[in-house]
Formats: structure tokens, C-alpha cells, sequence
């Protein structure tokens, strides 16, 4: 029997993957803390904790009439960033995937009334939500796969998505580390403002209102209080959160929702990207392991799934 041995919300935006004079140029002399904290996750985590997959809770990739969960044997190439390929340059990727693992959480869609496909195409593109993580973090052998983010889903499907995921880890003989790779509030400054908010400090996050959404829910999380998240996503909606916070709410579905009471551990300080608010929140595996994932209750559902022409199952 399987399971997630570890998770996390991890911030992957581009300013990791600039050159640290630049990065310094940008953040009135000091590094940003969100480079050393992903070095530090990986000296502690990610080459210490036994483990055979890492699934990517990928919030910059886009998909619209289901989940989308990569399935290809191995992914490599050279991957430029079409928002911002200044920074972003033919980066090189290479590892291997799980398709073993992939075709198992597509086959889950039935028991939680979803929709979910498993993808195999090599000319599948990468997003940086991924591979900026993968350089930070891959370690070579380790299988990693992704997961993109519905954009018609509503809480509700996200949360549908993570429970077929740890449906699928416990089905399979995996160990597996969960990244929710986002930002949470994320309105970006204007482009003639933007080029005086590049500092981390949090005092560039685009609004007071927003940093302290941000930090109340960051307060909640180090304390394993997930039930509060998820009990205010509807204040927090209003701070426009990356990907309407679909990474962290797949990552919850997957480790039992308002029954995950794992506290956080910092590995970065809470910081600005251009008004985003980001930072890395891990939690270790619990002595007795993450909650098991709810069942799913369809019972209010408009239209069943499998949905057919005739409305049917």
C-alpha cells in the first residue's frame, strides 16, 4: 500500500531562476529567501526522505473540460517561458515519469465524479511551476508527474481531484512527496508601476489586504489548522489567489481536508514577486500518516457523472 510521505506549498516564481547578481539587483542587495529555502528543502527533504514519486500540483498549466495528469515514460528538453523567456531560457529538463501512477489517479474519476485523463504525448508542453522546481529539487531516479489545474473547476472539483490522487497513492506501491507548486494572493502591479515593487519585502504585496489574507492563512497552516483554509476560501477568493488556490486545495483533498491537522514548517520567509505573495510552507508526514481522503458525495450534483445526452448514468 502506498502513501504521501510529505507536502507542500512551494512558491517557483521566475526570479529563482535568475542569476543571484541579478536577483540581488532586484532585491536591494540580499538574496530572496525562497532560493536557500528550496536548497535547505532539498538537503532535508528531498534527499532524505524515502520516496519514489513527486507529484506536481502544477498551477500554471491550464487545462478546461477536465484534469490533466502527465503519463509519458520521461519528460526532457529544453523548456523557454513564454511570459517571460528573459528569465527563463532553454532550461534544461530530464526525468523520468510514472505512468503507472498517472493512468491509477485518471482511474479514480468515476469513484469521485470527476474527470480526469491521463496524458502520454511527448509534445505535451512543461510550465515552469514544474521545472523551476525540478532544479531546485529533482533528485536523479526519482520519478516526477504533474497535474494541471482546471480552470471551469470550482472548490468543490479541486478537491475532488485530490482525493482520487490519494486515492491512487494508497491503491499503488508509490511513496510520494506532493508539491502544490503556486503563489497564494496574486494580482501582479501594473507594468509602468511594476518595476518599483521587485523587492521581496512584503511590503510590495499588491495590497495590505491581501498580504494579510496571505499571512493569516500561512498563521493557519503552521498551526495544521487546514479545517480554516478551507472554511474561508470564499474571503480568500477575493484576494484572487494563483489558480484560485487549486494547488493547495488538490493537496488538501489528497490528505483528508478539514481532517489534515499536520502543522507547517517554514523554509522561506513570506515575500513579494511583483505584488504575488509567495512562500514555501512543508508538512512532514505525520507518526501516523495524513488522513485518509473523504469519499465523494454527488448526491447535489446538476448533472451526474458520466454524464451522457440523456442525462443518465
Amino acid at each position: 500500500m502506498g502513501e504521501i510521505v510529505g507536502a507542500g506549498i512551494l512558491a517557483h516564481a521566475p526570479t529563482i531562476m535568475l542569476p543571484l547578481e541579478v536577483r540581488k539587483e532586484l532585491n536591494e542587495g540580499k538574496e530572496i529567501s525562497i532560493v536557500p529555502g528550496l536548497r535547505r528543502l532539498r538537503e532535508e527533504v528531498f534527499e532524505t526522505v524515502d520516496y519514489d514519486t513527486v507529484i506536481v500540483l502544477d498551477s500554471h498549466w491550464a487545462t478546461t473540460v477536465e484534469f490533466v495528469v502527465t503519463a509519458q515514460d520521461r519528460r526532457s528538453g529544453l523548456f523557454t517561458s513564454e511570459e517571460l523567456p528573459r528569465g527563463m531560457c532553454r532550461i534544461p529538463y530530464d526525468f523520468p515519469g510514472d505512468p503507472e501512477l498517472a493512468h491509477l489517479i485518471a482511474a479514480q474519476q468515476e469513484k469521485h465524479s470527476t474527470w480526469i485523463t491521463a496524458i502520454d504525448d511527448h509534445h505535451l508542453p512543461i510550465f515552469y511551476a514544474t521545472v523551476n522546481l525540478w532544479k531546485y529539487l529533482g533528485v536523479e531516479g526519482k520519478r516526477w508527474i504533474s497535474i494541471g489545474m482546471c480552470q471551469t473547476a470550482e472548490t468543490e472539483d479541486n478537491l475532488r481531484l485530490g482525493r482520487a490522487v490519494g486515492d491512487a497513492v494508497a491503491a499503488s506501491d508509490r511513496k510520494v512527496l506532493l508539491i502544490a507548486s503556486g503563489a497564494f494572493s496574486h494580482t501582479f502591479w501594473p507594468l509602468r508601476h511594476l518595476r518599483a515593487h521587485e523587492s521581496s519585502d512584503p511590503v510590495h504585496v499588491f495590497s495590505p489586504e491581501a498580504r494579510a489574507a496571505d499571512e493569516e492563512r500561512i498563521e493557519w497552516m503552521l498551526a495544521g489548522d487546514h479545517a480554516r483554509v478551507l472554511d474561508t476560501m470564499d474571503e480568500f477568493y477575493r484576494f484572487k489567489p494563483e489558480a484560485r488556490f487549486g494547488h493547495y486545495l488538490m493537496m488538501a483533498g489528497a490528505l483528508g481536508e478539514r481532517d489534515l491537522t499536520a502543522p507547517g514548517r517554514l523554509y522561506s520567509e513570506y515575500e513579494n514577486a511583483t505584488g504575488t505573495g509567495q512562500v514555501h510552507v512543508w508538512f512532514d508526514r505525520p507518526e501516523a500518516g495524513f488522513a485518509a481522503p473523504h469519499a465523494t458525495d454527488d448526491s447535489g450534483d446538476p448533472y451526474p457523472y458520466p454524464f451522457t445526452l440523456e442525462g443518465t448514468r
